[in-house]
């Protein structure tokens, strides 16, 4: 027997780590425990006016599948509406951009990150929560900031004013 195979995942809709971050429920699907630092998987419900304000991340690629719902995604290139079916491709090399889910519903979006490593912040920034439990998004006030971006940078990330992108 091959020592290296591992079995299939199979996760239900209830399985996996969540995740309280910045206001939305995160999901953690895969980790780069589970794929060997090659890939993270999350699972993103953003709820009306949620969403990461102006972040980069040079060495990490970034997808995003919208499943239901719609998204502003905004970026140095521009704004952009993506409604569900809509995919959205952040490539390497440090392009700052965010997004807010700017509908009356909540989206939810899969968002897979290679290499894996992004979940690690989420889970430091972020509180555990039952699926389906919301709490407010965290005060930012100047030391949380601060606490933020130094987290960010451990994490490959830099985080922006949420006005950087106007």
């Amino acid at each position: 027997m091959d020592t290296h195979k591992q079995a299939p995942t199979i996760l239900g809709p209830q399985q996996g780590q969540t995740l309280a971050v910045m206001g939305s429920n995160y999901r953690i699907l895969a980790s780069g425990q589970d794929t060997d630092g090659a890939y993270a998987t999350i699972d993103m419900l953003v709820p009306p006016g949620g969403g990461p304000g102006p972040h980069a991340h040079a060495d990490i690629e970034e997808t995003f599948f919208v499943v239901e719902g719609e998204v502003e995604v905004k970026s140095e290139y521009g704004t952009h509406l993506a409604a569900a079916g809509s995919f959205i491709r952040i490539p390497k090399g440090g392009v700052v951009h965010g997004f807010k889910n700017k509908s009356a519903q909540p989206a939810r979006l899969l968002c897979t990150v290679v290499p894996a490593g992004l979940e690690e912040f989420f889970q430091e920034v972020g509180q555990p929560v039952a699926p389906g439990q919301f709490l407010p998004p965290p005060v930012l006030d100047a030391a949380a900031i601060q606490r933020i971006q130094a987290l960010a940078q451990q994490y490959g990330q830099q985080v922006f004013p949420p006005d950087y992108l106007g």
